[in-house]
């Protein structure tokens, strides 16, 4: 199915992207890691992952807030590899305020690197997809590029962004062999959310535990995380042939969130 495939993952030194990564990797796709940390641990994780799997695992630390770092790190793939055959959109950062107090410099940052990076690696990586007449390209957007939360202002915009900018694309490569689809998960337990369970305790002056029970009920019926493997799977089958037709979808994995 994706057997030797180059796949790209952003974002998957943790969390969702590493998720993903490694189930794309069980399948037999080769993989280049992105993201930020320790340089150490990155190692371990890519030599791991290789080991694990059977499969090359490359890391690329091009910063995709830098657009001429991103359009040379699309450049290395295509002379090493002649394409990335998949590419997963995931990186992202967060920053909570209400608007009038919201840092026009986070607001920056969160759109540059929640949105623009995405439609500057699509832009660089569809034209030797399409010369194959295969590609895949999963955005990974969020249950916040469905619906709309207060004091999240810029990752609002930047996830409704994706999920245009995901049907957009899907039209443009509609008749050929690329598709392009997005993911919008709900609370899964990344470092990110990590970050913001613990803040949300710390200003309510309750347990971790107690702000996490909260977190959900607020927002996710199942009462239950999302997972970085539920999510590995969702992308695994984006990638197959059952799901040529699928395109441009904005596919909820919230536990009822969106339902609502």
């Amino acid at each position: 199915m994706i057997k030797g495939k180059l796949a790209l993952v952003t974002g998957s030194t943790s969390g969702i992207g590493l998720g993903i990564a490694e189930a794309l990797a069980a399948q037999g796709a080769n993989i280049v890691l992105n993201g930020f940390g320790d340089a150490a641990e990155i190692e371990k994780l890519r030599a791991a992952m290789a080991q694990r799997h059977g499969v090359t695992v490359e890391y690329e630390n091009a910063d995709l807030m830098d657009t001429g770092e991103v359009e040379a790190l699309l450049g290395r793939l295509t002379d090493r590899h002649g394409a990335a055959d998949i590419l997963v959109n995931n990186a992202g950062i967060q920053h909570v305020a209400p608007v009038e107090r919201f840092p026009a410099e986070r607001w920056d940052a969160v759109i540059a690197l929640n949105l623009s990076a995405a439609f500057h690696t699509t832009r660089c990586a569809l034209p030797a997809m399409k010369a194959r007449n295969w590609g895949r390209i999963i955005n990974v957007a969020s249950a916040h590029g469905l619906v709309a939360s207060a004091e999240k202002a810029a990752y609002v915009a930047a996830k409704h962004g994706i999920v245009g900018l995901t049907k957009t694309v899907a039209l443009e490569t509609a008749r050929t062999g690329v598709t392009c689809n997005a993911i919008c998960p709900g609370w899964v337990l990344t470092p990110l959310v990590q970050k913001q369970i613990d803040e949300r305790a710390k200003a309510a002056g309750t347990s971790v535990e107690d702000a996490k029970v909260a977190l959900l009920a607020e927002k996710q019926p199942s009462h239950e995380f999302v997972t970085p493997e539920q999510l590995g799977a969702l992308a695994v089958f984006l990638c197959s042939p059952g799901a040529d037709q699928v395109r441009g979808v904005a596919w909820a994995m919230d536990g009822g969130w969106t339902a609502q």
